[in-house]
């Protein structure tokens, strides 16, 4: 039986984020088309092609450890994507429906922003800033994410979801 070291909960939570991006990545272009403010649907695919980027980081972080890419089922993120598929159902027909997105789209970028953080953290205490350099650019681009999503909410999307459907 292995020990359950900080290297081995870094591979581990590695393994659910490698599963998490590629459920993202699968997901981001259902957003994207549902969307229909043109600056949402913007956003949501530039994100789509940056969770690609996260994608091929995390294989580089795999090849550095000399272990390989897979993933570990993530119940968070699958929660998080359900709750957000059901919401934006329940909002399709409504001038909220962007709102919802932003709200779906949000939870899973602070999800990722926290994972992220914290592989960044332990690569550092690990000693591989190698590490930790791959995961600070894909946790700034999380983070920049929210920070556009947010942007997007408070110029028009959240004023047009209080409008009478």
């Amino acid at each position: 039986m292995q020990t359950k070291t900080l290297d081995v909960l870094f591979e581990e939570t590695l393994r659910d984020m490698y599963f998490a991006e590629r459920k993202i990545l699968r997901t981001l272009p259902k957003l994207a088309r549902t969307a229909q403010s043109p600056d949402l649907r913007a956003a949501l695919k530039t994100h789509g092609e940056e969770t690609q980027l996260h994608v091929e980081r995390l294989q580089q972080v795999f090849e550095l450890l000399g272990k390989p890419a897979r993933g570990k089922t993530c119940p968070a993120i699958d929660g998080i994507i359900e709750e957000g598929e059901e919401v934006m159902k329940a909002f399709a027909d409504s001038p909220a429906l962007d709102a919802s997105l932003i709200a779906a789209a949000q939870a899973v970028e602070h999800y990722e922003i926290t994972r992220y953080g914290t592989l960044v953290r332990w690569a550092q205490v690990l000693g591989r800033t190698d590490l930790a350099s791959i995961l600070e650019q894909t946790l700034q681009q999380e983070t920049m994410t929210d920070e556009t999503l947010t942007l997007i909410a408070d110029g028009s999307v959240n004023q047009a979801a209080l409008q009478a459907a």
